[in-house]
């Protein structure tokens, strides 16, 4: 076993307490699971998994092992999995924690991977997942930090990556709080690809080994769109809304929407067959956001309903998932979610690649190198207020030409930012290599 520093117990120490801790929630997480099903169905299902407990025989597969927590890792996943596929890796198991997660997991690779639920970060859970499925390798998308987890892979010698890394600084002043927990977690940690330096720095902060900490770029600016993916955007710009000018809010939480409405209303009064398209960032929450829409008088119409909008149509709601990219690029103008209200912001780059302009709000804590350098680059508008974002909007909508403008240049940064996926790959196969296989494992990677 590798990282536990000579006279510091205190990791060890504070890590039993925090497994105490959690075996005492546990009961409570089960009632969270059903509290939660009964929104979303999904929840109630699989739960034997969260636990460690899966079906069949132990598979022993000793594949490479790749957790993604929801959506938003899945995305920033897949092109390192497909990259991995390409070269001839056939044993993949995927792990994430939510039911979205899971349905894209499924939806993108099917059953050309092995997928189950991570279980909850509980010492006996997790023997379980290890014992069944023996993984040679983890990876560890993005924010993710679990001690038991990472002691784990320490205890049986699994190298393990975290891979895109990102550490806003609300995160890492959370971990903070346990520092000590937290730097024993880290000392486990082989390699950490970090997204930018910013969030190599407060890794560092955090106590990670020095020698383990790269920059290798965000692997999000590697997202590839082909001739097929463009059609697909008009096609459904054609077949679904005609001659509307379509704006779309994308990935909005709780609280934003009636912001995005309020902007709708002035939108309307300037152009008066705007349509808006919006997208719940967790599509379980349709009902409601559909509710609320219809409270104010407006004629809503859903994405599972698979019809043409009628020109009375006012919002037309994506209730399901997988399809975000596709209604960004048959929009001309993006607003990019949890960003009007104290959220932290939600990926901008999807919007920006596919060539519209990008619209956010003031909290982008969570993004904020992204962002920063798309509005740099001319790709995008920041606003505070949903008036100024009805002003923005309308302007689009209304002049072609500075939407192209925008768009452009937006799709110019995303394309001038490549490069990640190909360095995390080859991070990949240096860790897969016999020296990393053999003997005990090593930090220092570059």
């Amino acid at each position: 076993m590798h990282g536990h520093e000579a006279g510091r117990p205190t990791g060890q120490g504070v890590r039993q307490l925090y497994s105490l801790l959690f075996y005492a929630l546990a009961p409570l997480l089960f009632v969270r699971l059903l509290w939660k099903s009964g929104r979303t169905p999904a929840y109630r299902e699989r739960i034997p998994e969260r636990f460690g407990f899966y079906r069949g025989q132990p598979r022993k597969t000793h594949s490479i092992w790749i957790h993604a927590v929801s959506v938003g890792e899945c995305e920033a996943a897949f092109p390192i999995i497909k990259a991995l596929m390409r070269k001839g890796e056939t044993s993949l198991l995927i792990t994430c924690t939510t039911p979205t997660g899971s349905a894209r997991v499924r939806e993108v690779l099917g059953k050309s991977v092995e997928h189950v639920y991570l279980p909850y970060d509980l010492p006996d859970a997790l023997h379980r997942f290890f014992r069944c499925f023996r993984p040679r390798l983890a990876l560890i998308m993005e924010t993710e930090i679990w001690p038991n987890l990472f002691h784990a892979c320490g205890e049986r010698q699994i190298p393990l990556a975290i891979l895109n890394g990102r550490l806003s600084e609300k995160s890492a002043r959370g971990y903070a709080n346990l520092s000590g927990l937290v730097k024993a977690s880290l000392s486990q940690v082989t390699q950490i690809a970090a997204q930018t330096r910013s969030d190599a720095d407060r890794y560092l902060a955090l106590g990670a080994i020095p020698n383990t900490v790269s920059v290798l770029g965000n692997i999000k600016f590697d997202i590839q769109f082909d001739e097929t993916f463009s059609n697909q955007s008009l096609e459904l710009r054609r077949s679904l809304f005609s001659h509307r000018p379509v704006w779309i809010a994308g990935s909005t939480h709780p609280g934003e929407e009636a912001l995005i409405l309020d902007a709708l209303a002035w939108i309307q009064v300037t152009v008066p067959d705007a349509l808006l398209v919006l997208a719940p960032r967790h599509p379980e929450r349709s009902g409601d956001v559909r509710a609320l829409c219809e409270g104010r008088g407006l004629r809503v119409q859903t994405r599972s309903e698979a019809r043409a909008c009628d020109d009375k149509t006012s919002v037309f709601l994506i209730d399901g998932i997988g399809e975000l990219r596709k209604f960004y690029g048959a929009a001309v103008v993006a607003f990019v979610g949890g960003s009007l209200i104290p959220h932290g912001g939600q990926n901008v780059l999807e919007a920006a690649a596919v060539g519209v302009p990008v619209i956010f709000g003031p909290y982008m804590m969570n993004f904020d190198e992204i962002s920063r350098n798309l509005l740099a680059a001319g790709g995008g508008v920041q606003i505070d207020t949903p008036d100024l974002l009805a002003e923005w909007v309308a302007r689009f909508l209304q002049e072609p030409s500075l939407a192209l403008d925008y768009g452009q240049k937006g799709k110019s940064f995303v394309e001038n930012n490549r490069g990640a996926l190909d360095q995390v790959v080859t991070l990949i196969d240096d860790l897969c290599s016999p020296p990393a296989m053999n003997g005990p494992v090593t930090h220092g990677h570059s």
